[in-house]
Parts: C-alpha cells; sequence; structure tokens
C-alpha cells in the first residue's frame, strides 16, 4: 500500500494509514495554512518514521507559505522543518535508533503532522531532562546556527558576537550555543522584558536598538575591539551597521533578510576591516551535509544541553489543527523564545 513504512508497527501498535496534516492550500497569510487528511509518509531504507508529539514554527516556515521558499525537488510540499517525537518504524539501513527511541529531528518538510518520515542522520537523542516539547523546538535553529556560525564561520572561545534578533528562536540558539563555547554574545533587542531574557539566556551584555547605536555600543562593550562574528536576520540598511560594528577579520553570517534583501554594501569599510559576508539556507543541503551538522551537535553541544537546565528556550504552544494561529503570533516579531505546535500525542505526552 502507498506510504506504508516498511516497518508497519511498534510493540502491539497498529500503525494508520492516513493522519492529520497541516497544508499550505495556497500562498498566502496565515488562513491559508488548513488540517486535512493525508496518506502516512514512506519510510525509505535510510529513514526513520516519526510519531510527531510536537513540531516547531520557524521562519522559512512564514516564508514557504507565502510562495516565497519553494520546497526542494523530493521534499514533502507540507510545511515544518523540525520534530520530536518517537520512532515508530525504522529503514533496513538504519543504524544508532531503535523503534520507541524518543527523538528530536530536522526535517525535509512534513513536519506539520501526526507522523514524519527523517533521514536517520537528521535525528538526534532528546537530550535527558528534556520534554518532546521543549526538544521540537531545537534542532531547526540548532541546525541553522551550528551550521553557519559554527563550522561556518569557526566560532571559538573568547569571539565577541554580536546577535540580533536575540529574544527569537535563531537569537535564543546563538546566545546558548556561544554560552557553551565560550564566546561572548551581545544581543540585540526591542525591549526590556526580551532583554531580561536574553540574560537567563547567558547573554553577557544587551543592547536596546530602540534607543541605542548599534555599532557604538559594541565598541563601548568591546574596548574598541568590535565584534568578531555577526548573526543577522535583518538584512537592508543593518548591513552597513554591522560592518561598522565588526572587528578586523571579522565574519557577518546571513541567515535571513527580514527587513530587506538588499543592501549598499560600504566596500571599502570592509576591505579594511579584511570582513566575510556569508549567507546560506538549510533546507536546500545534503543528506550528508545535514547528517555533519547533527553529528557536531551530538559531540559538541547535547552533552551542556543534558546538563545545563538554563539553557532549556521560552515555549509557547498551540495545537496542530490551529497552526495559523503560531504564524499570526510570530509575524508580530513580539513573541520571546519558540513557537511548538502540539499533535494530540504530544498533548498526552506532556499532561502524563
Amino acid at each position: 500500500m502507498p506510504g506504508k513504512p516498511a516497518c508497519a508497527s511498534i510493540g502491539t501498535m497498529t500503525l494508520p494509514d492516513h493522519m492529520i496534516a497541516v497544508a499550505i492550500t495556497r500562498p498566502g497569510g496565515p488562513d491559508v495554512l488548513a488540517p486535512r487528511t493525508e496518506p502516512l509518509p514512506q519510510t525509505g531504507p535510510s529513514d526513520v518514521l516519526i510519531r510527531v508529539a510536537a513540531a516547531g514554527v520557524n521562519g522559512p516556515d512564514l516564508a514557504q507559505r507565502r510562495g516565497l521558499y519553494a520546497a526542494p525537488p523530493g521534499a514533502s510540499p507540507l510545511p515544518g522543518l523540525e520534530v520530536a517525537g518517537e520512532i515508530v518504524a525504522v529503514g533496513e539501513a538504519v543504524t544508532g535508533f531503535a523503534l520507541g527511541d524518543r527523538v528530536m529531528a530536522l526535517t525535509n518538510g512534513g513536519g506539520y503532522a501526526e507522523y514524519v518520515a527523517v533521514p536517520f542522520g537528521q535525528a538526534l537523542p532528546v537530550p535527558q531532562g528534556w520534554s518532546l516539547t521543549e526538544a521540537a523546538a531545537l534542532p531547526e535553529t540548532w541546525f541553522t546556527v551550528t551550521q553557519t556560525l559554527v563550522m561556518r564561520a569557526g566560532l571559538d572561545k573568547g569571539m565577541n558576537v554580536l546577535i540580533h534578533g536575540g529574544a527569537g528562536g535563531i537569537g535564543s540558539a546563538a546566545i546558548q550555543i556561544c554560552s557553551i563555547v565560550g564566546a561572548r554574545a551581545i544581543a540585540v533587542v526591542s525591549d526590556a522584558d526580551k532583554a531580561d531574557y536574553c540574560g537567563r539566556l547567558g547573554a553577557m551584555a544587551i543592547i536596546d536598538r530602540t534607543r541605542e547605536s548599534i555599532a557604538e555600543r559594541v565598541m563601548a562593550l568591546t574596548d574598541g575591539h568590535g565584534a568578531d562574528r555577526v548573526v543577522d536576520l535583518i538584512g537592508g540598511a543593518l548591513t552597513a551597521v554591522n560592518i561598522a560594528a565588526s572587528a578586523r577579520g571579522g565574519h557577518i553570517v546571513q541567515i535571513s533578510t527580514l527587513e530587506g534583501g538588499t543592501a549598499n554594501v560600504p566596500l571599502r569599510t570592509m576591505m579594511a576591516k579584511d570582513l566575510t559576508l556569508s549567507g546560506s539556507t538549510l533546507r536546500p543541503q545534503s543528506a550528508k551535509t545535514k547528517a555533519a551538522i547533527a553529528s557536531h551537535i551530538k559531540q559538541a553541544f547535547l552533552p551542556a544541553l543534558a546538563a545545563l537546565d538554563w539553557i532549556k528556550p521560552n515555549i509557547a504552544t498551540v495545537p496542530l489543527a490551529q497552526a495559523h494561529r503560531a504564524h499570526a503570533e510570530m509575524e508580530t516579531r513580539g513573541h520571546r523564545g519558540k513557537l511548538v505546535l502540539l499533535t494530540a500525542f504530544g498533548a498526552a505526552d506532556r499532561a502524563s
């Protein structure tokens, strides 16, 4: 039967033929998201099938809903790039995972659903002491920051790191990863509540962009040295600010362009400071690359995630069928931490 996984049961539980998933009915606003019945995903030889408890909501999901971020060839057209749940089927080539394992995973789409098939290299064990709801908030942001700031830009101990949108999902992950590595995170926020949140996550300093000059404040905080690394989701006019705030030999990591996909770049300043500006998107990366990122997270960060209770992100939950509410809330850019969708399985697990 199409969609039936190679291994169709766990224990005495028989898997259904269909599931509830949230689809994008047409490009547009949050109201174009609608729950519908879909066949269970096919499970390939290198896949694990996850019974989803919770799915994180991220910026690329909003872009895909608007028609601005197409799914790569072969990927699920359904939104949702990160989940946590329980493995209920494994492909014949899968190693290191078994039926019943509680995992978090970076998906190739399809996370807004009750079940999703994921290449096993993109799955990680849920950190000890973390709930499935909490774990669902990690993969997309932690894979993104690990790939760009850590593996590509060479984040290292003692560096000054300027992080825009410090209270959001990417910003929170970047602050936490800096704390683990031993770098000094300087978070940019827009109000006192977000400043307090970033401080609790481990930021060594906070800049209120509504009343302070970002570049001047960075230079004052670093005794004129500047930011060795910059994490930016804004783009546009902020690019010139990032260059002004950067230290010689610095690296600006462009993760998104929420306020402008083009910028006037002061090239002479960039050249004089010997700066690097890099950008990439995570979803089109190969399975090999995503597995390498997962391996880095497992070795470098999972022990700290299990040991440090303060590192858990602030989470707000919304039922899966009401995904439009989560998208509307995220578009206000007023939330802190992560928005997470709960399935019926996730709601029951959370209550137990």
